[in-house]
């Protein structure tokens, strides 16, 4: 295996918008930025290295014609602007790319102070509260389109930040539904040092007792230098995988807890046991997929490859439905005043398609997006979750992730 070093900062992007408002774009380079060459990974939190900048061959492979994760906004942008040909509507976009070493909260502040009050914001938690705290009490509403962290929708929720990504708790009960649907009940787990890892290790525990799947064994992977990409690299995975897998009770599915990918890519068809691999490796949950196609998400494909010259991920779509949703409200309020949207989004009356099978709405209680799960392999999704059988006594969609009354979040 190849030594993996520890990510360093983001490069965090703020995304302002502004309704009934004409504003002129402009952006600011994130030179010399690891995040900003991850292009377009399907989780661009994920990225292992063999020292220096070079990339996991997945992420490689990923790469396109546009940045990660404006295209997402620009395309629902277009969708917004579409509708406000009627409803006598502008909708506009400024972008902030602030670099490694840069002053986020600055950047947040010229935004709010040009106008903008809805913002999407992709950065990692810690940066989201930073930025939430600092616009406190202001007529302005963040939109969170990366941070899955569980954290920040509950004892560390703002008032002032919805959710569109997915919470790593949504994730692993929609995994889990699935394994559970499936009669995969014994897990064996494997997971990383990291605490990205012990964050997924943590909700897929959750998971686990919530739909009475059995933990059988949990096991740690210790990260070690290698030689991955040297001309023995596969020889030398070929061998440690399966003696690290060595020797667990009998188990029906190996699930995995590495969000950085450091270990987790080279399991498949690797362990010991002839099992399937799930979790952030083999079979993984996540809000999208480039081979999604139902509920007329074929059209929404097709038109993103032409707009991005390449495929949409999650976080194309956490943004593109941050940027609908925004439009939505405003257009179903006949208004660009802040609360009104604001108002309209957290209430009842919003809702969303978003070809996923139903609309999606936020909750009240914590401000996440409730979302279907896709469950997919690395071509094609294999299922969507909530499965069938998992019964809710209001919507079955909040059989995901941390409902209301377990739920910590006290705006």
């Amino acid at each position: 295996m190849g030594q993996r070093a520890t990510l360093g900062p983001y490069c965090v992007r703020l995304l302002g918008g502004r309704p009934d408002r004409a504003v002129s774009g402009h952006r600011r380079d994130c030179r010399g930025d690891t995040a900003a060459r991850r292009c377009a990974h399907p989780n661009p939190d994920r990225l292992s290295q063999a020292g220096g900048d070079a990339a996991h061959p997945a992420v490689a492979a990923q790469c396109g014609a546009r940045g990660s994760r404006i295209a997402g906004a620009e395309i629902a942008l277009k969708d917004d602007n579409t509708t406000g040909k009627f409803t006598k509507q502008v909708f506009t976009l400024d972008v902030e790319q602030v670099p490694v070493d840069g002053d986020a909260v600055a950047a947040l502040r010229g935004l709010v102070a040009s106008g903008h009050r809805f913002v999407l914001v992709d950065a990692p938690a810690e940066t989201l509260l930073r930025l939430s705290d600092s616009v406190k009490g202001q007529d302005v509403l963040l939109f969170n389109v990366r941070a899955p962290e569980v954290n920040l929708r509950q004892e560390d929720c703002r008032a002032n930040v919805l959710h569109t990504a997915p919470d790593l708790a949504m994730l692993a009960d929609g995994l889990a539904q699935y394994l559970v649907w499936k009669r995969w009940q014994r897990w064996f787990v494997v997971s990383g040092v990291y605490p990205e890892d012990r964050a997924f290790l943590a909700a897929l525990r959750r998971s686990a007792k919530r739909f009475g799947a059995t933990i059988v064994e949990e096991r740690e992977y210790k990260e070690t230098p290698g030689a991955r990409r040297s001309d023995s690299g596969q020889q030398l995975i070929q061998l440690q995988m399966p003696v690290f897998t060595q020797g667990a009770p009998d188990y029906d599915v190996l699930v995995v807890a590495d969000r950085k990918e450091v270990f987790g890519p080279y399991l498949p068809y690797r362990t010991w046991d002839p099992r399937p691999v799930a979790g952030t490796a083999g079979l993984t949950a996540m809000s999208w997929h480039p081979a999604h196609e139902q509920w007329g998400a074929t059209q929404m494909q097709n038109r993103f490859q032409r707009f991005a010259k390449r495929f949409m991920w999650p976080v194309d779509y956490q943004a593109w439905v941050a940027v609908r949703a925004i439009g939505e409200a405003a257009s179903r309020t006949g208004s660009g005043d802040f609360a009104a949207i604001n108002d309209y989004l957290r209430g009842d009356k919003f809702d969303l398609a978003a070809f996923k099978g139903q609309k999606v709405t936020f909750r009240k209680w914590d401000g996440q997006m409730r979302q279907p799960i896709i469950i997919a392999g690395p071509d094609l999704p294999v299922s969507t979750s909530p499965q069938a059988g998992f019964l809710h006594e209001h919507a079955e969609v909040d059989t995901l992730g941390i409902d209301a009354p377990e739920s910590k979040c006290k705006f």
